[in-house]
């Protein structure tokens, strides 16, 4: 599975990663390469969760 993850910077200087195909996957991070990071381990969590209830 490919995940699209889309990250921009907030104002207060973090960075927002969001996983467009799982909604409400949402992390942050001090830099792009950790949202991102964090994103992609957080979708893999969510992805083994559905997994596990036969989603």
């Amino acid at each position: 599975m490919k995940f699209t993850v889309e990250y921009e910077q907030e104002e207060d200087g973090r960075w927002l990663a969001e996983v467009k195909e799982l909604p409400g996957v949402l992390t942050y991070g001090n830099d792009p390469d950790e949202a991102v990071s964090r994103a992609h381990a957080l979708a893999l969590q969510v992805v083994a969760d559905e997994i596990d209830n036969q989603e």
